[in-house]
């Protein structure tokens, strides 16, 4: 009888080949420690106009206490017009997924110099995340800030003919109101040449795919943005069409209830403003809300609408107080909620890992 063979050992694997190291994406290019650079400068020279109107705190008890709710209200009713007119363009009613990311997105814009661009960003890659397609997202994102802001800059239009039947405003806010109807007539056209047209919105696509391949970092190349704009474009133009007035009230919405919570903060502190100059100082204020140079505008909002209610005829101190209070329910308020509906959104849809 021979002798039993060897146990078979178990085939060894081969070591895996090792591979190369990714290359890191770098944190900080040259444009954004420039725009950082910029960012800090720029709060530096404004932190005393940021000073000044936080030393009004000790006078928010001049406030009218019943004010307080209704202001609340207001400005969550300015946040309830975005999410109705992002659900319009995205064809799709998934509140929870749009509420709370916008939520996250509008505070993630108030931390980051960039304007709009960040929040924007962020709320598009969560959507993603939440099931929508990214150029959809994207694209019904920017159709929604368009129209939000056209909104913005049609508001003074509402006071020229007021002023033409004799309504007596000061000569700088005068002046605000005649280039407020300016730039309106320029982003009717912009807004007409998008919808309208097809070829300026294909080369748009284009030029942006382009400049975000600059800057890809190892990220699949963007091919044919400018044709999946187009139809998006078209898809949400349809839509729009059977939805419009739905979707220019919620975008005048988003910034007549805000508008009503400064108005309201005036009275409540016995101001008496005159509503016309009011409306021609807030939305002076909003559109510096909008200047990417610091996060949410910070400091030129404080500096630039204590100036225009002062110009509006209200008294230097109520001035102050007002745009504290104006500023705590519409900039630091949505910090913290945009924080928790952050953690909240990423609890039901986790991030889906991308290539």
């Amino acid at each position: 009888m021979g002798a039993n063979p060897p146990p078979s050992e178990p085939p060894v694997e081969p070591a895996p080949a090792p591979t190369e190291p990714s290359e890191a994406r770098p944190r900080f290019s040259v444009g954004r420690i420039l725009l950082l650079a910029v960012t800090g400068v720029s709060l530096y020279l404004l932190a005393p106009s940021i000073g000044e109107v936080f030393s009004a705190w000790d006078r928010l008890g001049e406030f009218n206490p019943l004010a307080l709710p209704i202001v609340l209200a207001l400005e969550g009713a300015s946040f309830a017009c975005v999410w109705v007119l992002t659900a319009i363009a995205l064809r799709k009613d998934h509140w929870d997924a749009i509420v709370l990311s916008q939520l996250a997105g509008n505070a993630f814009n108030r931390v980051t110099p960039g304007g709009g661009a960040t929040g924007t960003a962020l709320q598009a890659r969560m959507l993603t995340d939440a099931g929508y397609e990214y150029t959809k997202a994207l694209t019904a994102l920017t159709v929604q800030s368009l129209l939000i802001t056209a909104a913005l800059v049609a508001m003074p239009v509402l006071v020229i003919p007021g002023v033409l039947t004799g309504a007596a405003l000061p000569g700088s806010l005068l002046q605000a109101a005649w280039l407020g109807a300016v730039v309106f007539v320029v982003m009717a056209a912009v807004g007409t040449l998008l919808l309208a047209t097809r070829r300026p919105v294909k080369r748009l696509g284009d030029f942006l795919a382009g400049f975000a391949n600059l800057f890809r970092f190892r990220r699949p190349k963007i091919e044919g943005l400018g044709d999946r704009l187009l139809v998006e474009r078209d898809e949400i133009r349809d839509t729009m069409g059977s939805r419009w007035h739905e979707a220019v009230g919620a975008a005048v919405g988003r910034w007549f209830f805000e508008y009503l919570v400064l108005l309201l903060a005036l009275y409540a502190i016995d101001a008496r403003p005159d509503p016309w100059s009011v409306l021609l100082a807030f939305v002076a204020a909003s559109v510096l809300s909008m200047i990417p140079i610091t996060p949410g505008g910070l400091g030129f909002v404080e500096a630039g609408l204590t100036a225009t209610l002062v110009a509006a005829g209200i008294g230097a101190e109520k001035a102050l107080a007002a745009t504290l209070l104006f500023r705590l329910v519409s900039f630091w308020l949505p910090l913290p909620i945009g924080a928790v509906a952050g953690w909240w959104f990423r609890r039901r849809y986790p991030r889906v890992p991308r290539v």
